[in-house]
């Protein structure tokens, strides 16, 4: 063979050369190569238990390290060139140590797939990724929750169904998206405990026939434990479907957190305004500034579902152990890891920047909101709930055949509901005193809140750790 041909892993039984289109087809450098220090630290440590089992010589092994060491400084140093036939990252990284130290480098597959070799190359990638989005996670969190608790006396209605519902705090809206993304933060710490386990020693299917030291190559590489099943190590990507599924359950929590900011942010609530350096205008009227930060925000969550499906539709075809159909977890991967890299980045930017329109917040709190504390108002009266609940909303009738707020119904309109409606209503018309009454653990109570705010800080401290 020649050219490109020679540099193949896998050439032997083949004659002539690969169709052009094919060989674009079937070549994953374009983006594997992201795992150019993975692959290289994988080498090292596999040349080492070689070495152990009498496989390679300690000069052989010496000169191997050598050379991907400097594979590695080209490849940091953004020197390393990609040639025709390097199909991978494993027959680039392969190729050049060949040039750098001839023959030598020939002993380093031995006994190695590239079955077992990208999927220990991916868990190396993904578990440094996962450290990364890890913290990403908790400085946006700990961004809102100090946001919380500078601003715990800002009160604003509460939603549901997108209509007014109950005076709740400001704070007790941060945190609520807070507490989502806590989850997320503990659900990538489970999976990465699943993504640290050593498939390297599988080989292609079978296992390692040369006495390989697995429990070398785990500590080298710095995993938790050892893989069981040599045919499950090298077939199964349950850890990267995991992710992707990951990465959309984070992006869905960030995407209803921005729905809600660029509703808040419009004219029509004005309860916030996003700093300039979130915001972008229009190319036509000049008086637009648009939430472009938040728009991307809520879609790029629709880009992270496209993946995790597309990705579960492939696995769900596939036979027992390693097909080619698995070299599309990769770019489902990284683009997921890249996605919510940046989302959480941004989102913390966001929430870091955007001013509070408090006087618009209280403004917009009314009357009828506090139909339920008017129910509860009957119930510590010892009215039954339900029928508390009917004189109420025979009272927000009455407001509204009226057409005055609720509140300003008299005592004598009120006994059409309830004879058990008094002077003492009055109480009930003051959106403090509502928010007040939450004070059960969750609620928007202030004492509530701040309890709230003081459990995530230390939720925040024991997962920095």
């Amino acid at each position: 063979m020649a050219g490109s041909e020679g540099n193949k892993l896998w050439g032997g039984r083949f004659v002539g050369a690969t169709d052009p289109v094919m060989e674009k087809f079937n070549a994953s450098i374009a983006y594997d190569q992201r795992m150019w220090d993975a692959d290289v630290r994988g080498s090292k440590a596999y040349v080492m238990a070689l070495q152990k089992a009498g496989l390679v010589t300690q000069e052989e092994m010496d000169q191997i390290h050598d050379g991907l060491d400097k594979v590695f400084v080209e490849w940091s140093s953004g020197k390393f060139h990609i040639k025709p036939g390097d199909e991978d990252i494993h027959t680039a990284n392969e190729r050049r140590l060949k040039e750098l130290i001839g023959e030598a480098a020939g002993k380093l597959h031995t006994g190695r797939s590239r079955n077992d070799q990208v999927v220990t190359d991916m868990r190396l990638w993904l578990r440094k990724g996962i450290d990364t989005l890890k913290g990403n996670a908790i400085e946006l969190i700990n961004t809102m929750v100090e946001r919380a608790a500078v601003e715990i006396e800002i009160l604003f209605p509460g939603y549901t169904h997108m209509q007014r519902a109950q005076p709740i705090r400001w704070s007790h809206w941060i945190l609520s998206h807070a507490v989502a993304l806590s989850r997320d933060v503990e659900q990538l710490e489970e999976i990465r405990r699943r993504v640290n386990v050593l498939p390297l020693g599988s080989g292609a299917i079978a296992g390692n026939p040369f006495n390989i030291d697995r429990e070398l190559l785990r500590k080298e590489l710095d995993f938790d434990g050892i893989s069981i099943n040599s045919m499950d190590a090298t077939g199964q990507r349950d850890f990267v479907a995991e992710f992707l599924f990951w990465g959309s359950m984070c992006l869905t929590h960030l995407s209803k957190m921005a729905e809600d900011l660029i509703l808040y942010s419009t004219k029509e609530f004005s309860f916030i305004s996003l700093s300039d350096a979130y915001s972008t205008g229009s190319s036509l009227m000049p008086q637009k500034k648009n939430a472009d930060s938040l728009e991307l925000i809520r879609s790029k969550a629709g880009r992270v579902f496209g993946r995790c499906a597309g990705f579960l539709m492939t696995l769900k075809g596939l036979p027992s152990t390693y097909n080619k159909d698995l070299q599309e977890d990769k770019e489902a991967m990284f683009d997921v890891y890249d996605t919510v890299h940046a989302v959480l980045q941004v989102a913390t930017g966001v929430i870091s920047t955007l001013k509070v329109n408090q006087k618009n917040m209280e403004a917009a709190l009314s009357p009828d909101m506090l139909a339920t504390d008017l129910a509860y108002y009957l119930v510590r009266k010892g009215v039954p709930f339900r029928e508390a609940h009917s004189c109420s909303g025979k009272a927000v009738y009455q407001a509204e055949s009226k057409n005055v707020p609720l509140n300003q119904l008299t005592v004598e309109d009120l006994h059409s509901a309830s004879p058990l409606f008094d002077s003492d209503v009055s109480s009930v018309w003051d959106y403090t005193s509502s928010v007040e009454q939450y004070s059960a653990p969750g609620g928007t109570a202030r004492s509530s809140v701040t309890a709230q705010i003081e459990h995530m800080k230390a939720w925040l401290k024991a997962h920095r750790e």
